[in-house]
């Protein structure tokens, strides 16, 4: 098949549309594998982790990590995101990232996912997703949403991409 995406690639030459695709392979695995996760409405936490098992398998030889508060060896910290800052925080945020996408110890920062049930129209993730990119240098930056309930049960009717959208 000539449009079929070859996942061994070295990731290094990996183009953003060679991301994009990955990243929409693992949200399909997502979707058939997980379905009941999000048929219910499960927590994020859980949806965000599956989302991750499926991502490192489309992502051969990278470190796929839900939460990772580290940027090398430093703690992952936003300056221009200030929102609520623990009192031991004195040069920035310290921030998790739902998903990162890159290699441990290292100042590899690939790709980076944050993500919403359906149910939570909170935005502010894609303003902390742009500073990522300028900040942490991020090469790629996307905001996943995920349908729940009955929002699931109609997902198959919605544009799939309205689901992932990439941050520039």
């Amino acid at each position: 098949m000539a449009n079929r995406l070859n996942i061994q690639k070295k990731p290094e030459s990996l183009t953003g549309k060679d991301v994009r695709k990955l990243i929409e392979r693992a949200y399909k695995m997502l979707i058939e594998k997980d379905f009941y996760l999000l048929k219910v409405g499960a927590n994020e936490r859980s949806i965000t982790h599956r989302l991750a098992i499926h991502l490192e398998s489309v992502f051969p030889g990278y470190d796929v990590d839900c939460e990772y508060n580290r940027d090398g060896v430093d703690p992952k910290i936003l300056n221009g995101f200030k929102k609520n800052i623990d009192s031991d925080d004195t040069s920035g945020t310290t921030v998790y990232p739902d998903i990162i996408i890159h290699h441990r110890g290292e100042k590899c920062n690939f790709i980076v996912i944050e993500a919403k049930k359906n149910s939570n129209r909170d935005d502010s993730d894609k303003e902390k997703l742009a500073i990522y990119k300028k900040e942490l240098s991020y090469k790629y930056a996307y905001f996943v949403r995920f349908p729940i309930g009955e929002d699931f049960k109609n997902y198959k009717s919605l544009p799939f991409e309205e689901f992932i959208e990439e941050m520039r």
